[in-house]
């Protein structure tokens, strides 16, 4: 496999770690609406579970407030049920065919909880990257030992490897900065 080849799935597995990582984050509830909180929410409609956000639209027009308006009446009463049994520990409040999800503030402690959890999936998503650098310099190493490099072309691509292994690095720890702030907000 050629030293391009190595980088290019190399730097595609460390992006959608990245990718992962700030999905993972638009679900960690702050003190501010957001339709992420609930986008995800499985809903069973007509027996299948089917994301929130392929029935109804979500929006957020007060800074502690969700509005969810199903494209489907009907489901009105199952998109509720989800909601309740979710982790986000909101209690809907239904008007009609519209339901309204109220943001409590978030207290002192809780943001320093929430601080502490972000820092632990940062972690994981650095170590995530990191496999992926070893994954890659394995390669790299086979590929020597089965005389297809030379030292000199894996020595530049555990090189290279390394600037991406730091790229990514630089980018998880931007997502959890700003993600950081955005918790500590009141």
């Amino acid at each position: 496999m050629p030293i391009d080849d190595i980088l290019l799935e190399c730097e595609e597995k460390m992006s959608k770690a990245v990718e992962f990582f700030g999905d993972e984050l638009r679900v960690i509830r702050t003190g501010r609406a957001s339709a992420g909180l609930v986008e995800h929410i499985k809903v069973d409609y007509y027996g299948s579970p089917t994301d929130l956000q392929q029935l109804a639209s979500i929006s957020a027009p007060e800074p502690d407030m969700i509005v969810i308006k199903p494209f489907d009446p009907a489901s009105v009463k199952e998109i509720e049920k989800a909601i309740q049994t979710s982790e986000l520990g909101i209690a809907p409040a239904t008007a009609g065919k519209v339901i309204r999800l109220p943001i409590p503030a978030l207290s002192g402690e809780r943001r320093q909880h929430l601080v502490a959890q972000l820092k632990k999936m940062a972690e994981q998503a650095r170590i995530t990257v990191r496999n992926i650098r070893r994954e890659a310099n394995k390669t790299a190493d086979k590929e020597k030992n089965e005389n297809l490099l030379t030292e000199d072309d894996v020595t530049q691509c555990k090189e290279e490897v390394q600037k991406l292994t730091g790229e990514y690095g630089k980018k998880i720890d931007k997502i959890l900065e700003e993600k950081n702030k955005e918790v500590m907000e009141t």
